[in-house]
């Protein structure tokens, strides 16, 4: 996708957001919940796969999966 792309629908989704009176760190929560769990399903549930879509250690990935309150069936 596009940079400029992604970020004219960033901007739109960050407006609701205020709009809606949503607080930064429950915004933030929730889109690395998603991000992190969209990852994990193209990824086919695999863990090393994941972190390295996402940039992450594969530790920090478990960690992060642990405070977000997501699961892994592996």
């Amino acid at each position: 996708m596009p940079e400029q792309s992604l970020n004219g629908l960033l901007c739109r989704l960050v407006g609701e957001l205020v709009q809606q009176g949503v607080p930064i760190k429950q915004a933030s929560r929730e889109f690395e919940r998603q991000y992190v769990s969209a990852a994990l399903e193209h990824s086919e549930g695999n863990l090393t796969r994941t972190a390295d879509l996402l940039g992450v250690h594969r530790n920090t990935l478990r960690n992060k999966m642990t405070a977000l309150g997501i699961r892994s069936d592996r």
